[in-house]
């Protein structure tokens, strides 16, 4: 770790390097001299060489390394490279608070293959509870701007992750949901620097406050599938992983100051004054003096440099006795347990409580090109399916809370939260459900999706749909809506006279409703008499499992088409067999592809008849999970719609995690399936959908079915030259490129099989 320099334009008051007990930055230079550089890289290139290293981690870090310029960056990482890369790879990584971040830095941090960490502390009340300029002005919106240009595609591979400081004071939630809504490669949660003698804040009678707020988002993070690498689950689960703070792994970090002293790991300036000095300098030392030094050395010897406490403890090869520096107590030393060691604890009880189901991948787990070469072969594995759907479910959860700052229904928020710890299922089939997007989209901002009348609150509803699936006691006000309370994955209350709110208390067995002139029960028990205006959802039985045949949920409407009233009992049970017959259609004619409707397609939503268009579906963007049908008799039509409208789907959540599409394109593309040029996403959403219709054809035609051959040609044709048009087109990104390169080449064989 070099100090590149000594001085940080933030004044946090959690700092270890100038609020903590160690001072011995005062009287260091501000920036680390050229001189001083070239002696630390030759003494690093010496240790590689001498030891035949295959790589070297050099982390770039201050005070506040982004105040060296980019000149004087510049001038670092060359010499470092010069030095250093003849004799080991060199991996260059940075810490930053991220407020000087600009586009001609991030121009040579990719240049330099140079990977950055941004400090954040999530929501803006959070981050600027301690990460403020010396004026005390906040610092959020610096940072989410530099978090912005590093998400750019240009700069993407520069963005190593974000260091998040625990406060408990802080909402765990909030914190959580910002540091996703960042999209970062890997998130650390550090807790804060404390030892024996000034122990850390513990507010409230609790004595694991940490654990508890740590559990919190341990329990949404393997909920919503593990989104984002978090390398303290993750290294708890593993015993170290990476990380000094936990495991025994021999200790591998050493610090050079701006002045060239090599010191110990610097977070044991929070310890006492001079905790981290080593006596030794680059000019004059090696590494392997320094390695020498007592200090580095009893953190090489495993559990049998812990105290005696620790040697004993059932976990300690998963806590490794915690972060060093946090065991200091004047009298003893570092020979003690962590500061945080109760919480350690529990907190590692709560990581084994709530393993995660499967090793769900998520796209910082997961190499770009091996999701998109997956789903280039038309249909996509189990694992891609899963993980599309966690990253949508994740998507609705941070709508979720930006809804929930918009929100006076601070109850239904905080009973949210409850069942989420409570009872997690019945919380994630709910914003599991694919029009709770659509509803969250239109409270936000209600000109994304019009026609869907004026917003409602959509957070009490959600919460007692969640509180009734869990059978939780609970009590909340419920906006009305056209006279109707709509309870997503439920069904709808429809009764005049409701009011423009009504409270809905949830009883054993269904809820009751007072609002306006109405009192009424609703049973939910199938076999109890029906409960006057209830209009409960319906399922169908599919092989997949239960498939939601979806008539009734007004933010339905999202597909720029008129949605069917709901169908009459007859009605909807002829579709639900059709649906039922085509979904076998399907797993008969190209079981890749039913096995992908398996895994992530949840609701059907009727269209309502057009007879200048009987054949009609539809897909929408903010409606992962579901697709939108005319209502058609015959199930070998209506596995082609089913397939057809999947692939939207598919593709539209890939959208959400990838850049597929070079940003500001004006080109429109002419392709033989529309009569108007189309814009790039719209051709890859197209030859997308026609790929996956040219397979259920071309194995139709396979088995001899009167004009299937005729079909398959037909659609072969449209998605190639679709797809050569966007080659062509120069509007693709790399990923997009490999994308659409591996789409020809799945057509390529399709081609080869039909003949």
């Amino acid at each position: 770790m070099l100090k590149v320099h000594s001085r940080c334009d933030l004044s946090c008051d959690h700092c270890y390097i100038y609020q903590h007990a160690d001072q011995t930055w005062r009287g260091r230079p501000t920036r680390m001299p050229p001189a001083t550089v070239q002696a630390a890289a030759r003494r690093i290139a010496e240790h590689a060489r001498e030891h035949g290293l295959p790589v070297v981690h050099v982390v770039l870090h201050g005070g506040e390394p982004l105040l060296l310029g980019a000149a004087g960056l510049r001038e670092v990482l060359a010499e470092l490279r010069s030095a250093i890369t003849p004799w080991a790879r060199l991996d260059l990584r940075m810490q930053t608070n991220g407020v000087l971040l600009d586009e001609e830095l991030c121009r040579l941090f990719v240049e330099y293959d140079l990977r950055v960490g941004v400090s954040f502390d999530g929501d803006r009340a959070a981050n600027d509870r301690h990460r403020v300029f010396a004026h005390g002005g906040s610092s959020h919106d610096h940072v989410r701007r530099a978090l912005a240009l590093l998400r750019r595609p240009e700069h993407r591979t520069s963005y190593a992750g974000i260091l998040c400081t625990v406060d408990v004071r802080n909402d765990p939630d909030r914190v959580y949901e910002a540091l996703l809504a960042e999209s970062p490669p890997r998130v650390d949660l550090l807790l804060p620097h404390a030892t024996w003698d000034q122990p850390p804040e513990r507010p409230g009678p609790d004595p694991t406050p940490y654990a508890d707020w740590l559990g919190r988002l341990h329990r949404r993070w393997v909920d919503d599938g593990r989104p984002v690498s978090i390398r303290m689950f993750e290294a708890l689960r593993q015993g170290g992983g990476g990380t000094e703070a936990f495991g025994l792994a021999p200790a591998d970090v050493l610090v050079i100051e701006a002045d060239g002293s090599w010191e110990q790991v610097d977070s044991l300036k929070t310890a006492y004054h001079g905790a981290a000095g080593t006596g030794f300098d680059v000019f004059d030392h090696s590494v392997d003096e320094v390695a020498r030094h007592p200090g580095v050395a009893v953190r090489q010897d495993g559990v049998d440099g812990l105290c005696l406490t620790c040697r004993s403890c059932p976990v300690v090869d998963r806590c490794g006795g915690g972060l060093y520096a946090h065991r200091w107590r004047t009298g003893s030393g570092f020979d003690n347990p962590s500061v945080y060691c109760a919480d350690l604890l529990r907190l590692i009880d709560t990581v084994d409580a709530h393993p995660p189901p499967t090793p769900a991948p998520s796209p910082a787990t997961l190499p770009v090109d091996e999701v998109l070469d997956d789903l280039a072969t038309g249909h996509g594995s189990a694992s891609t399916l899963a993980l599309l759907a966690a990253t949508q479910l994740s998507i609705t959860r941070a709508l979720l809370a930006a809804c929930r700052d918009r929100s006076g229904a601070t109850a239904a928020w905080d009973l949210l939260v409850h069942l989420d710890q409570a009872a997690p299922e019945a919380v994630r089939a709910v914003l599991a459900h694919p029009f709770v997007r659509p509803a969250l989209v239109h409270r936000l901002d209600s000109s994304a999706l019009p026609g869907l009348g004026a917003a409602v609150d959509p957070l009490p509803a959600l919460a007692i749909a969640a509180a009734v699936r869990a059978g939780v006691p609970a009590a909340l006000h419920v906006p009305v809506r056209a006279e109707t309370i709509t309870l997503p994955t439920l069904g709808s209350l429809v009764l005049p006279g409701l009011g423009e709110s009504a409270e809905v208390t949830v009883r054993p067995g269904g809820f009751q409703v007072r609002g306006g002139s109405v009192e009424q029960t609703v049973l939910l028990d199938p076999l109890a008499p029906p409960s006057t205006g209830w209009l409960p959802t319906r399922d169908v039985s599919v092989p997949g499992g239960l498939l939601l045949l979806e008539d009734g949920d007004p933010y339905r409407d999202c597909y720029g088409q008129p949605v069917a009233s709901r169908l009459e009992v007859p009605a909807a049970w002829a579709l639900g067999r059709t649906l039922a017959d085509a979904w076998r259609v399907v797993h008969r004619d190209v079981p890749a592809h039913g096995a992908a409707l398996d895994g992530g397609l949840r609701a059907v939503v009727p269209l309502a008849p057009d007879p200048a268009r009987p054949l009609r579906s539809a897909t929408a963007r903010h409606a992962f999970g579901a697709v939108a049908v005319t209502p058609h008799p015959d199930p070998e039509t209506m596995a082609v719609l089913l397939v057809h409208e999947w692939q939207h789907a598919k593709l539209g959540a890939v959208l959400d995690l990838y850049d597929l599409i070079e940003p500001g394109q004006g080109i429109r593309i002419r392709v033989p399936w529309r009569p108007d040029p189309r814009p790039p996403e719209g051709v890859l959403q197209g030859v997308y959908a026609h790929l996956g219709v040219t397979q259920v054809w071309q194995s139709r035609a396979a088995i001899d079915q009167p004009d299937a051959s005729a079909h398959a040609a037909h659609f072969l044709a449209w998605t190639r030259d679709g797809v050569d048009a966007l080659l062509a087109s120069r509007s693709l990104t790399a990923a997009g490129e490999r994308f659409v390169g591996q789409l020809r080449h799945a057509l390529e064989e399709t081609r080869v099989r039909s003949r």
